[in-house]
């Protein structure tokens, strides 16, 4: 099939019939997985196959999605450092300290492999879907997957035999999203022409209420934000607090302690007290393991430093 033509008339399916992929099929897709391009040969992504049903529709219900259900494959797309690390080891290597940097990478990875994936599923007349959705419960999720530090989900992708083939999308205009040389701010009336094409996309005519539901104030973004933030950060990718932590932040950490009762924090070199009477807690290091390590020996009280030091 022409790729051209594939894209000319490509769209999300969410409804599918209940038949296999056709013999050597997926042996295909997986392949198109691996050949995608990675950044410094180091392959930061692992696809996860859920072919468990109960499995399945347990996700389909904490996702929201339940063509991840009745698709014939169901993949999550995981952001993996955690085999990279595995192999550094192997060999005698240190692991660096660059979480900001391994999210960008590996979620880059997942994503240029699980696009080549769909793709080429795409290609052979399947229908795809990806699954924004699987961040409505990443933590139950991880818990479900027993991801290892290191790896958090990105996006779910569904593939099977589509019952119906929907018509495409309408996109913003091409002035909008492509730049030349420098970035270019739109100005009021392409924003407003840019809200009558996308008109159709919705049943009541009103792109923005789309908008309004996802991305203002209260809505499923800032929703799905805390748990997404505590799971990576769980997962070692806050470049300020240890693996494990259960805070989403060094300030979520320290507003966990002021929530505890303690009325101060208080950081100096390699070192945190936290205090609230009648105790005193120390801990040692960068400061959100210090904080980490005060919390979880509170109740072994310590004398706090006198300001000057003595």
């Amino acid at each position: 099939m022409d790729l051209y033509d594939l894209f000319l008339r490509r769209a999300s399916v969410r409804k599918f019939r209940p038949e296999p992929l056709r013999e050597g099929d997926l042996d295909k897709l997986l392949l198109a997985a691996q050949r995608a391009p990675t950044d410094a040969t180091a392959q930061m992504y692992s696809l996860l196959r859920v072919s468990d049903g109960a499995l399945r529709a347990e996700v389909a219900r904490l996702s929201n999605n339940p063509h991840v259900q009745t698709a014939a494959e169901f993949f999550v797309l995981l952001a993996d450092v955690h085999r990279l690390r595995r192999l550094v080891e192997h060999r005698g290597g240190e692991w660096g300290h660059w979480p900001r940097t391994a999210a960008h990478f590996a979620v880059a990875d997942a994503v240029l492999a699980g696009s080549a994936l769909a793709t080429t599923a795409e290609s052979l007349g399947y229908g795809i879907c990806w699954i924004g959705g699987v961040l409505e419960a990443v933590e139950a999720l991880g818990e479900l997957f027993a991801l290892p530090e290191g790896v958090f989900p990105v996006a779910g992708l569904c593939v099977g035999v589509p019952e119906e083939v929907p018509a495409p999308r309408p996109r913003l205009s091409r002035s909008l999203v492509v730049h030349e040389d420098r970035y270019r701010e739109p100005g009021p009336a392409e924003l407003e022409q840019a809200y009558e094409d996308m008109r159709p996309i919705t049943r009541s005519a009103d792109w923005y209420k789309v908008l309004e539901r996802y991305f203002t104030r209260g809505g499923i973004m800032e929703q799905r934000e805390p748990a997404y933030q505590r799971f990576t950060a769980r997962q070692g990718f806050d470049p300020d607090l240890p693996p494990g932590t259960d805070a989403p932040s060094l300030g979520g950490l320290i507003e966990q302690a002021l929530a505890q009762g303690y009325r101060s924090v208080l950081f100096r070199e390699g070192v945190c007290w936290v205090e609230r009477e009648p105790e005193a807690s120390r801990g040692e290091g960068k400061p959100g393991g210090a904080l980490s390590g005060a919390l979880a020996s509170a109740g072994k009280p310590f004398r706090p430093p006198l300001p000057n030091g003595g």
